[in-house]
C-alpha cells in the first residue's frame, strides 16, 4: 500500500508560480513510477507529468512542456511539481499517483490539490 498526501495548491495571478508537493509514504520503492494529473471542472482527468522513483524517465503532457517540472527527492519520498508560467487554463484540481512500473495503470492516487489561476 501507498498513501499519497498533496500539499502547495492556492491561488495565483497568471504568469504566477506554485509549487505542489506529495508525500509519499507506505510500500514506496525504486520500482514504481509517480505521476501527477489534473482535472478541471466539468473536464476529464488528464495526465500532466510523470516520473519513475529511480528517476530514469520524465515525461510531460505537451500542454505543460517547458513550464512544470517534475521532481522527487527519495530521502523525503517527496514528489514535486514546478509550474512556472502559470495559466487561467492550468485551473484545476491536481492529484498524484503511483503504480508498479510493471503495472499501466496508477493504482494509488492522492485527494488532491485546488489550483486556481486568474486572470
Amino acid at each position: 500500500q501507498v498513501q499519497l498526501v498533496e500539499s502547495g495548491g492556492g491561488l495565483v495571478q497568471a504568469g504566477g508560480s506554485l509549487r505542489l508537493s506529495c508525500a509519499a509514504s507506505g510500500r514506496t520503492s525504486s520500482t514504481y513510477a509517480m505521476g501527477w494529473f489534473r482535472q478541471a471542472p466539468g473536464k476529464e482527468r488528464e495526465f500532466v507529468a510523470a516520473i519513475t522513483w529511480s528517476g530514469g524517465s520524465i515525461n510531460y503532457a505537451d500542454s505543460v512542456k517547458g513550464r512544470f517540472t517534475i521532481s522527487k527527492d527519495n530521502a523525503k519520498n517527496t514528489l514535486y511539481l514546478q509550474m512556472n508560467s502559470l495559466k487561467p487554463e492550468d485551473t484545476a484540481v491536481y492529484c498524484c499517483a503511483a503504480r508498479p512500473i510493471w503495472n499501466p495503470t496508477y493504482t494509488y492516487w492522492g485527494q488532491g490539490t485546488q489550483v486556481t489561476v486568474s486572470s
